[in-house]
């Protein structure tokens, strides 16, 4: 009798342990095995988010096999943060040899020039500033010159070079011989610029509207005048300046115009404006490294972007 009590004993316990192993455990959690959470997303949505890196980054449409490709690639990924950045990162530096755009990397630049413009020159295109702008000031160099107005010369001489200084943006920055700051200066440096924004008043309110995406205070545009009209030494953001390009320095190596590049690209890219959380989240690097790339990918790889939430 006790022997069969044991034996029973020794089978219920067998088959508890059986059971507690075979038994499959509601909200177990495994680590590193996060769900798929993009696996619902249509193959439609994926394909638009492609669309809209090609015509934000590079100002096309991707072809066919292109689309095809990189589908393909951001399926296999998963559609992770890290295989989007990776594409945006290949829109704006890869230098492959693209039929029609020489590579990615050339049309990314020429078509972040292009946007700049867009920003500050009302879109004039290049052409433009070569037949309308350049030729008309050389004639007037030409006539100064006729004229024996030396000081006239010099100063229609000026005005060619900061023209051609913005022609060169796009293959000087795509080089990396020059930053963004360089980039905004010259675009706010040149007669396109004043003849859009005529005379100091509206120039000084355009400058600030266009970087800081706000008017001057009082005290700001009274300083500003001061520097720009009467070339007399002001205290501005607290740097020291007393002409036009000191003015313009004073700007583009403020903290505030880094600012406005983040709100800048958040307006075009998600159509809204920064939170002030997000804004601060980006300047932790980007007044440190001044990378517009970075921070476009940082903003380009988010769901909100790609329509993925």
């Amino acid at each position: 009798m006790k022997d069969n009590i044991t034996l029973l004993r020794i089978i219920s316990i067998t088959l508890i342990t059986i059971m507690m192993f075979s038994c499959k455990k509601d909200g177990e959690i495994i680590s590193d095995n996060d769900a798929p959470y993009y696996d619902g997303v249509p193959t439609v949505v994926i394909e638009n988010y492609i669309n809209r890196l090609f015509i934000d980054l590079i100002g096309r449409e991707p072809l066919d096999l292109e689309m095809a490709e990189e589908l393909a690639v951001l399926k296999g990924e998963d559609l992770s943060i890290a295989a989007r950045e990776e594409l945006i990162e290949k829109l704006q530096m890869d230098t492959n040899f693209i039929p029609g755009d020489s590579s990615y990397k050339h049309a990314y630049y020429m078509r972040f020039y292009e946007m700049s413009k867009a920003r500050l020159l009302e879109a004039v295109a290049d052409h433009e500033i070569n037949s309308e702008f350049i030729n008309r000031i050389l004639n007037n160099a030409f006539a100064d010159s006729l004229a024996g107005d030396s000081f006239g010369l010099e100063i229609n001489n000026q005005k060619v070079l900061l023209l051609k200084k913005v022609l060169a943006i796009p293959r000087e920055y795509r080089l990396d011989s020059i930053g963004i700051k360089d980039i905004y200066s010259r675009l706010l440096n040149n007669a396109v610029y004043d003849e859009i924004n005529m005379n100091t008043f509206n120039f000084l309110r355009a400058s600030f509207n266009d970087l800081f995406f706000r008017y001057p205070t009082q005290s700001e545009f009274d300083r500003g005048y001061s520097m720009i009209e009467y070339d007399q030494s002001e205290i501005l953001f607290g740097v020291s300046g007393q002409n036009k390009g000191d003015f313009i320095s004073i700007l583009v190596n403020s903290k505030e115009f880094y600012e406005g590049m983040v709100k800048w690209l958040y307006q075009t890219l998600l159509a809204r404006e920064p939170s002030t959380a997000e804004v601060v989240g980006h300047m932790q690097t980007f007044y440190v490294d001044h990378d517009v790339q970075k921070l476009q990918r940082n903003i380009m790889a988010t769901d909100e972007y790609a329509n993925f939430n």
